[in-house]
């Protein structure tokens, strides 16, 4: 099916981010949202945009104008009755995205596909809130979503194939880089992200090293930027609300440091509030950090433990060869999909590449060491053993997780 014109719901900085990708892939868009002052400043954003693409010479002030001709706003779904995908891109609750999806159902042609940028939750619950769930889909954009090119394309257990197809080269149409997820809690980059994130937090609670030793060790790792500030910049609650869906699906080892949730209690989200792990309203002491980290490291009752780049990285090492057992996405797709999405090193290849180059002995036997230190968060993949024991060993058996002539 050709994709002729599209609609999201949600006009807020993603909603706007995806709006303006497809308008600039020349295919005409209605943003909608509650009100008509959320749907202007949503339009207002797509501007910005391409007003930045404007100063920086990536295009005259005449091509901003056509494509902004292709944006309508809307606080009407009535408005979507002619459009081929919709793309819900609505707060991370499941009740208002079935409220959502239900309302669509009813006003979208038949053929059209249902489409939610949702970062953890079902689409196959999602699909049950139609009378179509084989034309409901995942299309999980990254932020900022008119930068980042990755997308992960998720089927639910009804969606036809017909559709998924249709989806990857709607992506492609907006020069995005699509990677097909199955359907799983946190899909597939979330998956690899938190346990990132969360051992990060778990070091600085127990005063392994300090945010700025910490995000610089990533940074020097060759990530774009550190843990912390990523959180700061992609908001606390929102990062709060994945955890909860890995953590009711994974069990312990998603299980969240405890200075996640008085960062929380705070209302520390992050950039947008302020102040998230670091403090950006002036001033380097941050009594309410110290605070709550101090309380957090009494709940824990840990503290003096050594920090090392590994302690963080073999984390996502670890979900990757999870995800990669289970069938959730192929090797290459995996380390495609963080080297698009989440930035990490070039030079490494993507996290199944580098853990090849460590050597899967090295890696097991770092896991194991880790695992005595902290806890079952680090107990090895079993498909890891497996590989060890064939001699799959990286790089130097010249086979692993990849084959190396």
């Amino acid at each position: 099916m050709y994709i002729y014109k599209a609609g999201v719901i949600g006009a807020g900085t993603m909603g706007a981010g995806i709006a303006q990708a497809i308008s600039y892939s020349g295919l005409p868009v209605v943003l909608k949202d509650v009100n008509q002052e959320l749907v202007d400043k949503g339009i207002a954003r797509i501007r910005e945009i391409y007003e930045g693409r404007v100063k920086k010479g990536k295009m005259n002030a005449s091509e901003a104008e056509q494509k902004m001709a292709l944006v309508s706003g809307t606080a009407s779904l009535d408005d979507f009755k002619d459009v081929d995908i919709a793309i819900e891109v609505v707060p991370e609750k499941m009740d208002l995205k079935k409220k959502v999806f239900t309302e669509l159902d009813q006003i979208l042609p038949e053929s059209a596909i249902l489409a939610s940028n949702t970062s953890a939750l079902s689409i196959s619950e999602l699909g049950s809130a139609t009378k179509r769930p084989h034309r409901v889909i995942g299309l999980h954009f990254f932020f900022p979503a008119h930068v980042m090119k990755l997308v992960e394309v998720i089927p639910g257990l009804a969606t036809e194939e017909e559709v998924v197809t249709d989806t990857v080269a709607f992506s492609e149409s907006l020069r995005k880089i699509p990677i097909r997820v199955a359907e799983c809690a946190g899909f597939l980059i979330n998956r690899l992200l938190m346990p990132y994130l969360n051992e990060a937090a778990f070091c600085l609670q127990e005063g392994a090293a300090s945010l700025r030793e910490i995000d610089e060790a990533a940074v020097k790792f060759g990530l774009p930027m550190g843990p912390f500030t990523l959180v700061d910049n992609l908001g606390l609650d929102v990062c709060s609300d994945v955890v909860k869906v890995l953590l009711e699906s994974y069990g312990n080892r998603m299980q969240p440091a405890p200075i996640w949730q008085k960062l929380y209690d705070k209302k520390r989200f992050g950039v947008k509030t302020g102040a998230g792990f670091y403090n950006y309203t002036g001033g380097s002491d941050d009594a309410v950090l110290n605070q709550c980290l101090q309380e957090a490291q009494q709940a824990a009752k840990k503290k003096e433990t050594a920090f090392s780049i590994e302690r963080i990285i073999y984390p996502m090492v670890n979900e990757a060869v999870i995800c990669l057992q289970e069938g959730v996405s192929k090797a290459a797709d995996i380390d495609l999909g963080l080297l698009a999405g989440v930035g990490f090193p070039q030079d490494k290849g993507g996290i199944l590449h580098y853990a090849d180059k460590a050597g899967l002995d090295a890696v097991l036997k770092g896991l194991e060491q880790l695992y005595r230190e902290h806890g079952e968060r680090f107990w090895p993949a079993p498909m890891l053993r497996r590989m060890i024991a064939a001699k799959f060993l990286g790089e130097k058996a010249k086979r692993g997780f990849f084959e190396y002539g």
